[in-house]
């Protein structure tokens, strides 16, 4: 029998990338990561799952963004044209490349396959595995809002996260127990907000509970009970290094799939102009390998599928004795089973790692000859044991283990226009409205607001990569609030033009409920010191 469990967490989401116009960088994003990371993930699960030597077993968080747009029959109409486009794009790869190339269209046609096989609709087959056991699914915040800097609106907060399990509830048919907080950031209280909305259980970088007081007893190897009678687990960071780094993990060897190298940049301009492709960019059509840490991507080499498959192997073996042998050590000092959490962006397996979902294949079969057993976090608790009381600590899993990725100089100045925007958002819903009409453009004001809070417009700036993109997302949709709210106060509809294509490409969450933002009691605590 093992020693304890490991738990494998996933993290799926996306920013909410409709646009009216196809062929969009956005749209792009959404298409690579289900080329790349859904749709391979869905079959290595279904594989597993349908084999009796194995017993898989993920947490995966499903963003209410993601949700919306795997529910888009829009979007979902262009994705079989936009693999079409790569297939006709790929006939173009240079000389010297046909065993990677041969690879890559053999993925395009799977999965093409594969979305005609479930007609375009992934949902179900998440439905079913949660209800299989293989699949414990958690929510996120709506937008992917950075919780602790909306926290001087506390109803902004509340919304946010009513909004994502309402949807949730719509899209899966269940309500969501586990949440991943964005960023897996905490602030003080938020425990009594989640449970207050029905969440259960989240994760926390190793910080939030090593730095909790009191320290936990046990560490990161067992969940603790925060004052507000949520449960947090951890992340170890001793089992998620290996697979998150480039530099020293396993993503940075030598015949894995190259992430930076792509067709896009390297065909004529002119063809991708006559493929509808305005510009230069990833098209997720990668040929070259890893080849070296140090190698320039010029100097990359041929991608060779044989040489990666093997790597896989060795690599999975790798980490699961590393882990097992994690877990006898700690079994041998612990008073209760210990449980080793590894959280990951989903996107990693695949997009980022294209042998990801070949990994975690490995993983499945090989851990019970390797001694490992494989847990969610909701069969964790399901158990019954004993959780110690604990206050956890603020934290996030961002640079710094704090919240200054998000708070610095390229997006502090966002801070100010999200909480203007709740608070008159606060104040408009706390004084009704009163007409059908005015119900509705105060559910899409709502809409904009939340979508503005979306924290991968600050992480964008902060970056400095689509900046432009960033600010104009965020101003967007910000000047669709206000005019929405000015629309509602002068009691002037506003031009049905303008609000018919607001309705269309921001139409996500028809379950939102402007009353979220009603003005909250005082008595709810902030911090510790309210108590």
């Amino acid at each position: 029998m093992a020693s304890g469990d490991l738990a494998l967490v996933l993290h799926a989401h996306l920013p909410y990338v409709h646009s009216s116009e196809p062929g969009s960088l956005e749209e792009d994003w959404y298409f690579q990561a289900l080329l790349e990371c859904y749709l391979p993930l869905l079959e290595v699960l279904e594989s597993a799952a349908a084999d009796p030597r194995q017993r898989p077993r993920l947490s995966m968080g499903l963003s209410p963004t993601l949700l919306s747009l795997l529910s888009n029959v829009e979007l979902s109409r262009r994705f079989v044209p936009w693999l079409q486009l790569r297939q006709k794009l790929l006939r173009e790869a240079p000389r010297g490349f046909e065993e990677a190339a041969a690879d890559l269209a053999q993925q395009l046609q799977a999965a093409l396959k594969a979305w005609q096989r479930c007609e375009g609709n992934l949902l179900p087959r998440f439905q079913a595995l949660q209800q299989s056991g293989v699949l414990d699914l958690l929510t996120c915040a709506a937008t992917h809002g950075y919780l602790p800097l909306l926290r001087d609106c506390p109803e902004a907060v509340r919304a946010q996260l009513l909004t994502a399990v309402r949807e949730h509830e719509r899209l899966i048919g269940v309500r969501p127990q586990g949440i991943w907080l964005p960023e897996c950031a905490y602030y003080e209280g938020l425990d009594r907000l989640l449970v207050a909305c029905g969440l259960r259980y989240a994760i926390l970088d190793a910080h939030g509970l090593l730095h909790g007081q009191p320290r936990p007893r046990y560490g990161v190897y067992a969940p603790i009970c925060s004052p507000g009678g949520m449960a947090f687990f951890a992340r170890d960071s001793e089992a998620t290094l290996p697979v998150w780094s480039a530099r020293d993990g396993y993503p940075g060897d030598a015949q894995y799939r190259e992430f930076h190298r792509d067709l896009g940049w390297d065909l004529p301009k002119e063809e991708l102009e006559e493929a509808g492709i305005g510009c230069p960019r990833p098209l997720g059509l990668k040929l070259h390998r890893v080849t070296g840490q140090q190698s320039s991507l010029e100097a990359k080499k041929a991608y060779n599928p044989a040489a990666a498959t093997s790597a896989v192997r060795r690599d999975a073996q790798h980490y699961l004795q590393g882990r097992a042998k994690q877990l006898q050590e700690l079994s041998g000092s612990m008073q209760r089973r210990p449980l080793l959490v590894a959280p990951f962006d989903a996107e990693l397996f695949g997009h980022w790692w294209y042998e990801g979902p070949q990994f975690l294949a490995e993983l499945f079969r090989q851990a019970p000859s390797e001694g490992v057993d494989l847990a969610t976090l909701r069969d964790t608790l399901s158990r019954g044991d004993a959780l110690q009381l604990c206050q956890p600590s603020p934290s996030s899993w961002g640079q710094g283990g704090y919240h200054t990725y998000w708070l610095n100089d390229s997006n502090a100045w966002v801070i100010p226009e999200w909480n203007r925007a709740s608070r008159a958002m606060v104040e408009r819903v706390s004084r009704g409205v009163g007409s059908e009409r005015d119900r509705d453009l105060l559910n899409q004001a709502g809409r904009e607001l939340l979508l503005a809070q979306s924290s991968d417009w600050s992480f964008i700036l902060r970056a400095g990569t689509t900046t432009e993109l960033a600010k104009e997302r965020i101003h967007r949709h910000l000047d669709r609030f206000w005019t929405l709210l000015d629309a509602i106060n002068r009691q002037e509809a506003p031009p049905s033009s303008w609000l018919e294509e607001v309705q269309h490409e921001d139409g996500l969450f028809p379950r939102i409920n402007a009353a979220d933002w009603a003005r909250m009691p005082a008595a709810i605590p902030s911090s510790p010191s309210d108590t």
